[in-house]
């Protein structure tokens, strides 16, 4: 561990560009390898296989972590063409929060999660937060299908003024 430790850590630094995910991730990578001690041991490519395992773990990280923040990537913004009863959007709504570091991002989607609706709350965070398909969600709630599908459009609607709310609020309660 001690011969590769700064070498999986910059690695994971590098590609997820936050130092206590990279922590995370080494942690992960070294876990692994202590599974795989009596292989790596003597092995010559130990390096190359650290390395390797580094990459593909902060790749899956950082797949996992964009999908799980991007709450409004399905709802479309809209235009003045259309009649439509969804809002406007000012500010693009997955990076509403990018600015903030990740324990105050989920701090404040904490927030405004508990003022949503049981209803919407619940299939929300069972399909972004906890990664159910939308039938292992109606199967789980014994909702159809279509209501599950509405209430998370519905949720991501509603949260948008609610991450703002709770967005300025804490800024003003910093300042």
């Amino acid at each position: 561990m001690r011969a590769y430790q700064d070498m999986v850590f910059s690695t994971a630094a590098r590609l997820a560009g936050n130092d206590a995910q990279a922590e995370d991730i080494a942690q992960e990578v070294f876990l692994r390898a202590y599974e795989h001690f009596g292989q790596l041991q003597t092995s010559t490519a130990a390096g190359g296989w650290l390395k390797t395992v580094t990459t593909n773990l902060t790749l899956n990280h950082l797949s996992r972590y964009r999908k799980r923040w991007r709450l409004f990537s399905e709802l479309q913004p809209a235009t003045a063409d259309e009649d439509s009863s969804e809002p406007e959007f000012g500010v693009s709504p997955d990076t509403l929060l990018a600015d903030l570091d990740a324990q105050e991002r989920c701090r404040l989607i904490d927030r405004a999660l508990r003022k949503l609706p049981e209803h919407q709350r619940l299939p929300l965070v069972l399909y972004h937060f906890e990664e159910h398909s939308y039938e292992e969600i109606a199967t789980k709630l014994g909702a159809s299908l279509a209501k599950v599908k509405t209430d998370i459009h519905r949720a991501r609607i509603a949260l948008l003024p609610l991450l703002q709310s709770v967005g300025i609020a804490a800024g003003n309660l910093e300042n």
